[in-house]
């Protein structure tokens, strides 16, 4: 972290090289700094990459209905973060989303890291909440389907396009979803369902479930 702060990097992933660094939220940025050929621009529509976060959605809130309660303040492997609050931004992230959309907030690191509740400590306190967010998200595409998505979003980490943006939800969403239903096999519990290769087909994710440190 100490390094990152002298970069004047606040976050992570970054790649920096020379002094200068780039928050690694958006590949293309990464391949454009260090010079790549790589074409980064989204495989999947905004209309696909939809229909694969409902799905991703409607996964975590079945698999979060599952998980036992008294495990949700356990840390997760390699990080200082509890069950619950990985559980709880699994939703945060596609709320941020929304709320840049429909409010024209500018897409802040500290809006998707926002913890849950100081209520919300049950699973099924946090499945409630998931399955308001799908709900939201379902009627949010049900208006702007069809639009424009290649204007630049506002974020933190800098410029990106709207249809990057919905890309970057959806894997980054989909990904936290593989962890819960690897919480749950830590947990004894049978995952419901959880997300199949061909749910995560398209999305620039890798096979790793879990960070390695």
């Amino acid at each position: 972290m100490e390094e990152l702060r002298k970069l004047g990097a606040r976050s992570v992933p970054v790649v920096a090289r020379g002094g200068r660094f780039v928050f690694a939220q958006v590949i293309g940025d990464v391949v454009d700094f260090l010079d790549l050929p790589d074409d980064t621009a989204p495989e999947l529509s905004p209309e696909a990459l939809a229909a694969k976060l409902d799905r991703i959605l409607d996964t975590a809130v079945r698999l979060t209905r599952q998980m036992p309660d008294d495990r949700l303040e356990d840390l997760l492997p390699n990080r200082p973060r509890s069950w619950r609050v990985l559980m709880h931004h699994v939703y945060r992230i596609p709320a941020a989303f929304l709320d840049m959309e429909e409010q024209g907030r500018t897409l802040t690191y500290e809006a998707l890291t926002e913890p849950p509740p100081a209520g919300m400590r049950t699973s099924a306190a946090i499945t409630d909440h998931g399955e308001a967010v799908r709900e939201r998200f379902s009627a949010w595409w049900d208006r702007v389907a069809g639009e424009d998505f290649s204007r630049q979003v506002p974020t933190y980490f800098g410029g990106t396009t709207r249809h990057e943006m919905l890309e970057r939800t959806v894997w980054h969403t989909g990904q936290h979803v593989r962890q819960v239903a690897s919480l749950l096999a830590q947990a004894g519990v049978a995952p419901d369902r959880p997300l199949s290769a061909d749910d995560l087909r398209g999305l620039p994710l890798t096979g790793k479930v879990w960070d390695e440190g």
